[in-house]
């Protein structure tokens, strides 16, 4: 596999996607304009998502948005504390090609 160095990091592309995120509005968006979500590495990249997608899944990337989604505060009786803060990516493929979560 191709390694990426992103921030002095080595990271493998199965490191950049953490995960992908399987939602109804996600799989609309994938029907419709053909763009995908991913939770991706914090220190990740545009060039290292676009590179670690299109090995992973073999195909053709045209564009990658990402945001930084910040921590929820959280309340459990008493207790305030925050969630931890991710990187969200929507990966948008060439009309050529398609990604089968299911």
């Amino acid at each position: 596999m191709t390694e990426i160095i992103s921030a002095g990091i080595l990271l493998e592309p199965y490191q950049v996607i953490i995960r992908p995120l399987v939602t109804e509005k996600g799989l609309h968006k994938a029907e419709r304009t053909n763009g995908y979500a991913f939770q991706v590495h914090p220190d990740a990249t545009k060039d290292d998502i676009r590179q670690a997608v299109e090995s992973l899944f073999d195909v053709k990337v045209t564009r990658v948005n990402t945001q930084n989604r910040k921590g929820k505060t959280r309340r459990y009786k008493q207790k305030t504390y925050k969630t931890k803060a991710w990187k969200k990516a929507i990966v948008f493929l060439h009309d050529d090609y398609r990604i089968d979560f299911f």
